[in-house]
């Protein structure tokens, strides 16, 4: 039986009909044509969800639910691939000679008989008249006198049937006769008063009849159809046809007593996406407390929280109460994980109970310290034989310690409640968290090599799941958003500032922090604006104000619906699989030569979630303040920006190395000319023995020790022996002599300044020359290294500035530009 039946609670089934009824909207039951004495259920044909559009050949009243490109349903299809005729030519002259489908009452007003055929649009008897008594055209023939109504036979006895019986001597309409006539030739032993329970009724498209079902079956139907419907899940005639089919057959009494495991794939699915309503209505917070598997749809959450791994019964039961007091709390885009995230640490907890004690853990009071260290133990154990991670080992620890504290502040402790007698010293304190890995968020980001090949082949992920998906990964890559943020995007998410720059609006739905503004590039709004019009077009009806900018491709009628992380990370990963390897620079040593190789990086590292660590780096590399770039990831702490692009001490070492191998003096001579590496006593000296200054570093001791505050020689580090730079301030020489340069030329047009006070202002001709003859050594140092020295040299500098601390002196300084990912396009 399948699992979601065993989660069914069944009550008295009267109460049950007239819960789901109560449940039934009356626009609902007005959009299906429903009728409580007839029991017929209309799929209108206009309705996205229920309907499809009617066959383009007259007379032919078929939806066409596949292959809508030529407008012909599958019969009209077939006959005009046979025929050979354009298909214009095919739709205004193809006849009628197949069999319809419908019955209606006979053409002679009042007549209450059912008609012959379409083409003899009469009852059997007034036929008979027309044809041998008056032989009258039809049109003369209803309207004369002396021919009148007929009544009728009454209902057809099939109980699914809803059409007029054909005779006084039949017991059925022509349909039903006909079937049961064919039985009877074929030797079949019928039971007719079965037979009339259980056959089907006569398919006619856009119909299902609930005639001859339970009335508990008949709501259950109804109530799982509307909440489809409101969900925007297509359920169309010919699906739900054969399902009440079946428990008509069946003589079901309940949706829920379907064997899912004894019926095909298909109706499986359409009987499980009905029977999940059904229960779901039944459902609420107090039937659910008692389970161990919840249905989160209770308490407004998705999926299912699950309990039954927590193996002792108090413990359980202090976790469902945790959960009942935690859930009204969560918010995000899905808080059901991080409250199951919880849940499981403390299932780990009651696993150690269970595997390490006698008594399997069952008496709280009899648990002491000695179990919590057991259960440390073990969560090493578990990280050490790799069954976990260092990170799933610290942040499972950490929530047991939270989830402890939690339910002693519920008052769980108490006598008669969860945790009654559980004694004090069960808790894990601070010093038990292991420390968090380093660096655990930073190093994420993309190689820029890595960016570069993507965007070259943005357009093979156009090719292969479409534009939209396309548009999707530059708006990650553009924006630095979270892929649920990008999905949700609404359609009217670009705004113009008071300066006419492109604005993005978007919600920030882990944070709960909504109409968030990004300012974005004039590329990245005509790629929004594009979008716009595709998705405008596609639905031309739905107000702007509901319409998502990124549509999703399924269940989605009128456009309201976004498309989901889950499916674009599926549509990323399979184009980044289909691409040839990403191919970067790595040193690697050989032979105690370290040497730079082109290597293949992990594309597992390629997800649509790295985008975000990317645009952080890309940032903050460019010299972006970090409490500008906290605003454009939209952090509330300065601390979660910093964990974006911190370098690590290995990387940053070797930048060091590489960088000081071209470092010069005050005079533009080379300090460490002949250096291949860096000394440790070296790196120890960065740490105590100098002091940022403008454009360089300090290395006397005096202004060392004062922090930069003791120079003599108020900063005219350029003309100090002390005083050493290197390529990564190459900028900050720049921008600092074109600031020279500038002031020069402003103090002498300066006519208002005394002679002596311009004198003392004006930059000296000696300093201007000698930066621009340490600028012209630093160039020339660079020119001299081959193209794969210069690579390296220049990835050295990016590192090396971005985990620098400049002191600020009132000196000019320049920030990178932001890496050219696609050739020219802004970033």
């Amino acid at each position: 039986m399948n699992a979601l039946l065993a989660l069914a609670h069944l009550g008295d089934p009267d109460n049950d009909v007239d819960t789901l009824k109560a449940a039934l909207k009356p626009t609902f039951l007005q959009l299906v044509s429903w009728d409580w004495e007839r029991r017929m259920l209309v799929f209108p044909v206009e309705h996205p969800v229920l309907g499809a559009p009617i066959c383009r050949v007259e007379d032919c009243s078929k939806m066409l639910h596949y292959n809508r490109s030529r407008g012909l349903c599958r019969g009209c299809e077939n006959r005009w691939a046979k025929g050979g005729l354009p298909l214009e030519d095919f739709v205004s002259l193809a006849k009628r000679h197949w069999r319809s489908t419908g019955v209606f009452n006979c053409q002679v007003p009042g007549c209450e008989r059912p008609w012959r055929t379409r083409l003899q649009p009469l009852c059997s008897a007034h036929h008979h008249q027309r044809m041998r008594i008056h032989r009258l055209p039809l049109e003369e023939f209803i309207n004369h006198p002396g021919i009148k109504p007929l009544p009728g036979f009454g209902p057809c006895q099939v109980a699914a049937c809803d059409r007029a019986r054909n005779g006084h001597k039949s017991l059925y309409c022509q349909a039903h006769h006909n079937r049961l006539a064919v039985e009877h030739r074929r030797g079949n032993t019928i039971d007719e008063a079965n037979w009339r329970l259980t056959t089907p009724a006569i398919a006619q498209t856009g119909l299902v009849s609930l005639r001859g079902l339970p009335d508990l079956v008949v709501v259950e139907v109804l109530y799982g159809l509307q909440q489809r419907v409101t969900e925007g899940v297509q359920l169309k005639d010919y699906m739900l046809r054969p399902l009440c089919d079946l428990v008509r057959a069946r003589q079901l009494s309940s949706l829920t007593e379907i064997d899912l495991d004894t019926v095909t794939r298909m109706e499986r699915g359409r009987a499980g996406g009905l029977i999940k309503h059904v229960l779901r209505a039944r459902l609420s917070p107090e039937t659910e407390r008692v389970k161990d598997v919840w249905d989160a749809s209770v308490f407004g959450l998705r999926g299912h929280l699950y309990f039954d791994k927590i193996h002792q019964p108090w413990l359980r039961e202090a976790a469902k109460e945790w959960s009942i007091d935690d859930i009204s709390r969560r918010r995000g885009t899905a808080p059901q994980r991080n409250v199951q995230r919880q849940i499981n640490a403390i299932a780990r907890l009651s696993e150690s109970l269970r595997l390490q004690r006698d008594d399997e853990g069952a008496v709280p009071s009899r648990l002491g310290r000695r179990d919590i260290t057991a259960f440390l133990s073990r969560m090493r154990f578990l990280q050490e034989s790799g069954v976990i991670t260092a990170y799933r080992h610290a942040y499972d620890i950490r929530d047991v310690r939270r989830l402890l504290v939690r339910m002693r502040s519920l008052r769980m402790t108490e006598a008669g409640r969860p945790l009654g007698g559980l004694p004090d010293d069960v808790t894990i304190w601070e010093e038990d968290i292991p420390d968090d890995q380093e660096d655990s968020e930073a190093g994420r980001d993309l190689p820029t090599e890595v960016m570069r090949q993507l965007c070259d082949h943005l357009d093979i992920l156009e090719q292969m799941v479409g534009i939209q998906s396309r548009v999707a990964v530059e708006l990650l890559i553009d924006t630095g958003r979270r892929p649920d943020e990008i999905c949700q995007l609404s359609w009217d998410c670009l705004e113009r500032d008071a300066d006419g720059k492109p604005v993005l609006i978007y919600d920030n739905r882990k944070a709960l922090r909504h109409a968030r503004r990004l300012p974005v590039a004039e590329s990245t709004a005509a790629l929004i604006t594009n979008q716009q019009m595709r998705a405008r077009s596609r639905f031309p009806n739905t107000p702007t104000k509901v319409l998502k900018l990124l549509p999703a491709a399924h269940v989605n009628p009128d456009g309201t619906k976004g498309t989901t992380g889950s499916w674009l990370s599926s549509q990323h990963r399979a184009w980044v699989d289909s691409l040839p390897a990403f191919m970067v620079p790595v040193v690697v040593e050989v032979d105690g030569q370290r040497i730079t190789k082109q290597l293949p990086f992990d594309k597992g590292k390629v997800f649509p979630y790295a985008y975000r660590h990317t645009y952080a780096q890309r940032h903050a590399d460019a010299g972006v303040p970090v409490d500008v770039l906290r605003e454009l990831m939209d952090h509330r702490q300065l601390n979660t920006t910093q964990c974006y692009y911190r370098v690590g001490e290995e990387r940053r070492r070797e930048a060091v190395d590489r960088v000081t191998a071209m470092q010069f003096d005050h005079r533009g001579n080379r300090v460490w000319r002949h250096a291949k590496a860096l000394l440790d006593s070296e790196h120890v000296r960065r740490a105590i023995g100098q002091v940022a200054v403008p454009y360089g570093v300090c290395t006397e001791p005096t202004n060392v020790a004062a922090g930069g505050h003791d120079c003599p020689v108020r900063y005219r580090c350029v003309g100090c022996s002390h005083f050493r730079t290197d390529v990564s301030y190459l900028p900050d020489l720049e921008a600092y002599l074109a600031d020279l340069l500038r002031n020069r030329e402003r103090l002498a047009a300066f006519e208002a300044a005394d002679t002596w006070a311009k004198s003392e202002a004006m930059p000296s001709n000696d300093e201007i020359t000698r930066v621009r003859r340490l600028l012209q050594r630093v160039r020339d140092g660079l020119a001299d290294l081959t193209d794969e020295d210069r690579t390296e040299i220049q990835e050295a500098v990016r590192l090396v500035r971005r985990s620098r601390q400049v002191v600020s002196l009132g000196m000019p300084r320049a920030r990178q530009d932001l890496p050219d990912l696609r050739h020219g396009r802004p970033m």
